[in-house]
Parts: structure tokens; sequence; C-alpha cells
């Protein structure tokens, strides 16, 4: 009875541990939130720039926030210039890395293989790596393309991949070589990326029709398109990777896709204009951002269902979770 006891207090406060950074668009904040009381715990101003995306160092240390600028997409405003550099336990800015000029970096992705930031740099059409010790800018990898927006890693860390929302296409650039491999058309318009867990293919959100561009990594070809109920958007797939949870933007809502059958097994209503979702390492629980209506459904993966939702702030994007300590 004791070491059942124990086992349970142990699993409570392992929970209790788990924190959801939340970058707020129109808030111009980053959101601390206690996924088990369900509330914000604290807040901190940005500098008066708009972060949209967040990633942090491999120990959850330091939070990585590029500042955006004041616009969307290919859409005429500020072109940002720097990140922010967040020491998690604290909750303090403690570094701001310049570019020197306006790039508009937006995804930042840690690369374990090489232990370096990389971003998209999307006014200089590429990719730009950043040392994580020393913040200086190390090299940049070129897309070919405008609006390189998103970005996803192979798992064993040879290939980047970028969704380019304007020209509809996705770059696949070699990271060893450090150089652009192909550029696959996609459609006019095109939003978001994932990779599965074993790097065979990458999805991405046709923006034109509902429908998810399914490639394979092995021809970088499109192998084929997954019919959706409404336009796709961000999403996060699974650690047992049987599912992709994807957001359907226009639709308020998630779809839960059999990435065996390829198939939509189920949708649930969620916050107003979905952006992206992080599931927890255990895969039993999701969070979704919901830019418009500014809250973080949490769900349960299991049943496929919400559980609760908590307001982050107005414009929630970015996500990352992390340990409270």
């Amino acid at each position: 009875m004791k070491i059942a006891l124990a086992a349970t207090l142990f699993a409570t406060s392992a929970l209790a541990q788990s924190t959801l950074l939340v970058t707020n668009q129109t808030d111009r904040s980053l959101t601390y939130i206690d996924t088990v009381a369900g509330k914000v715990i604290d807040t901190i101003p940005e500098n008066g720039v708009t972060g949209h995306e967040i990633t942090t160092t491999p120990d959850g240390k330091i939070a990585f926030v590029p500042m955006y600028g004041s616009a969307g997409v290919g859409k005429p405003g500020t072109d940002g210039a720097e990140i922010q550099v967040v020491d998690v336990a604290s909750h303090k800015i403690i570094h701001t890395i310049n570019f020197g000029h306006g790039v508009r970096p937006h995804k930042p992705v840690y690369d374990t293989h090489r232990n370096v930031l990389w971003v998209t740099t999307e006014i200089d059409q590429s990719i730009t790596a950043i040392d994580p010790k020393t913040y200086k800018v190390l090299y940049s990898i070129p897309t070919g393309q405008a609006e390189s927006h998103m970005l996803v890693l192979s798992p064993d860390g040879h290939h980047a991949y970028t969704a380019n929302v304007g020209p509809g296409t996705v770059s696949v650039l070699d990271l060893d070589a450090k150089k652009l491999v192909t550029i696959i058309p996609i459609s006019k318009n095109t939003q978001r990326i994932t990779i599965t867990n074993d790097g065979k293919y990458v999805f991405t959100s046709d923006q034109v029709e509902p429908r998810l561009a399914v490639i394979d990594t092995a021809t970088n070809k499109v192998k084929n398109y997954v019919a959706l109920p409404a336009s796709g958007y961000g999403g996060a797939i699974t650690p047992d990777g049987k599912t992709l949870i994807l957001c359907l933007v226009h639709a308020n809502k998630v779809a839960f896709l059999d990435l065996a059958t390829m198939k939509v097994t189920k949708v649930i209503p969620v916050g107003e204009y979905p952006q992206a979702v992080v599931i927890t390492k255990d895969g039993t629980r999701a969070f979704v951002s919901s830019l418009h209506s500014g809250t973080i459904d949490e769900l349960d993966v299991a049943k496929q269902e919400q559980v609760k939702s908590i307001f982050s702030g107005k414009g929630a994007d970015g996500m990352v979770l992390v340990s409270a300590k």
C-alpha cells in the first residue's frame, strides 16, 4: 500500500512539474502555464516585438523566441531582426541575438546532432544556424524560395524541410553539405510542416484545397494527398508514430489522422483559429493553441476528447513543453 501510494505521489509530482510556454502574438508576451492547475502562472513581455514560435535547449533550461515582426507571413510590416533568449527557471530574458538586418526569423528548431539552433530567416530566403552557447550566428543555407516559414529536421539529422507559404512549395536541404537539394511543388499556397518519427514522410497542408500533401522523403516527391474535412494547419505526431493530430484552422477543430490508413478517424472542436499542437512525451496529452480565442485546449489523446481549455493570452501561437524546475 505504501509503495503504491508513493508511486502515485511521484507520478502526480512529475505531472505537476509540466509547464507549457506559449507565445502570444497580439499580446506580445510569453506565458507560463501550469498544465495540471490549468492556469497561467507568469507572463513575460516580449519587449514590444511579436514572437510567433518558441523552442528550448534539450534540457529545457533556455528558450529561444524569434521576433518575427508586426505582420503575418507575406504581408507588409516590420521585419524582425532578433531572437530573445529566455532563462526558463528565472522567467527572464537574458540575451538578445541580433541578425544585423531584418530577416523575419520565425521557426526555431534545436539540432541535437550538431548542437546548433536552426531558425527560418524568411527575408534572406534561408535557414540560419546559431551557436546556442555563444549566441553567435554561424552560417545560412538558402531555401531558394520566399516565405520559408516553418521547418522540420529529419530524425537522422541529415536533412531539413521548409514550408514555403506563398510559393506553395517545400524546400529540401542537405544539412551536411549546407546546400539546397530540391524544391517540391505542393499547391498555390501551403502552411506548416510535420515529419514522421521514422523520417519517411513529410506532411504539409494545402491552403487552397482541404487536403494534406504526403511527401516521400526517399524520392522527394508528393506520394499522394489525403482529403481533409477542412483546411489543415499545424500538427504533431504522437510518440508511438501512429497518429497525426492536425489543426483544421478555419473549422475551429482538430482532426485525428490514422497514419497506417491515412484516414481521419475523428474531428473535435477546439478554440478559434487553431495553430499548433504539442504532445507530452508519454503521448497521453496534447495541447492545441488557438490564435483568435487566445486559448490552449488540453486533449486526452487516447479518448480523443477535450479535457479543458485555458486562456493564455491574445494571439496564442507557438508552444513548447518544459519542466517547471
